[in-house]
């Protein structure tokens, strides 16, 4: 399996996103927890936070810094992922599949569109 699932669209900010009926699943990427370290501690909103594509709602801590997570789509935050609260980590071991962030309720799914396919993003990293 390739290290960016062919199915998920990818931002600049390293982010993913994987869309099942209105709702977009959002992550971060396995060249974003590379470059961050060990992960240590996960800020997520809380259900029902509004967004517009490009805004920040949470944030990563490593070992070496705080990174900005930032909306790939417009919509509402309907669940954030409680595991992260007792195992930051698997954000490292996972971050395609357990380690996801949050789910959006989409605004405008076409907006899915306009972001990187995964041999884009693997084009724009440079892998």
């Amino acid at each position: 399996m390739s290290t960016y699932p062919d199915n998920y669209r990818y931002t600049k900010e390293h982010e993913w996103v994987s869309v099942e009926g209105d709702t977009a699943t959002v992550g971060i990427t396995f060249h974003a927890q590379k470059e961050l370290g060990d992960i240590v501690y996960v800020d997520l909103p809380k259900p029902g936070l509004k967004l517009s594509p490009g805004d920040t709602f949470g944030s990563v801590e490593s070992v070496k810094a705080v990174s900005d997570i930032y909306s790939p789509v417009g919509g509402e935050i309907v669940g954030a992922n409680p595991a992260l609260a007792d195992a930051p980590d698997t954000l490292n071991s996972d971050p395609h599949g357990e380690a996801w962030l949050v789910k959006i309720r989409l605004a405008s799914p076409g907006e899915v569109d306009l972001l990187m396919s995964a041999e884009e993003y693997q084009a724009y990293i440079g892998s």
